[in-house]
């Protein structure tokens, strides 16, 4: 697909052709768009002075809520990650057993036995993350 630049040109341009062969159909319409379009320009000030202050009030509620939000997800994220870990130890495990006990290939026997360790570390650490993950989780939920 194109750069999203030149796509979002081209439908704007497409758009444009679009509106011009509407109002050359119904004769003078684009005049009163014109008009409806400077009325909005004047009430778009009025309308910005009011949308700060509503801005102002929401932030108290709403940080808590999204960081409570994606907090969740890099929880959920987390818990996949220890999920898939754990099938790599065992994966791991099922090789290391054919590796040393069918194949009888002492070289290689050792450097799984490292991978198997580095994995079984991995997952010790993405266990005590998750559950402190989820402390901080469980308190952000009592403070929304």
């Amino acid at each position: 697909m194109g750069d999203p630049r030149n796509v979002a040109h081209a439908k704007k341009v497409t758009q444009e052709k679009h509106h011009k062969a509407k109002g050359a159909h119904k004769g003078n319409a684009p005049q009163p768009a014109k008009k409806a379009q400077t009325e909005e320009t004047k009430l778009a000030p009025k309308e910005q002075s009011a949308a700060p202050k509503a801005e102002v009030e929401t932030p108290a509620q709403s940080p808590d809520a999204a960081q409570l939000e994606k907090s969740l997800a890099v929880l959920s994220t987390l818990k996949d990650l220890e999920f898939h870990s754990r099938a790599n130890i065992e994966k791991l495990a099922e090789l290391s057993l054919t590796i040393e006990d069918e194949l009888k290939q002492k070289a290689f026997a050792e450097a799984i036995g490292a991978v198997y360790s580095a994995q079984d570390a991995f997952q010790s650490k993405i266990l005590k993350l998750i559950e402190d993950y989820e402390a901080e989780c469980t308190r952000l939920s009592g403070s929304a």
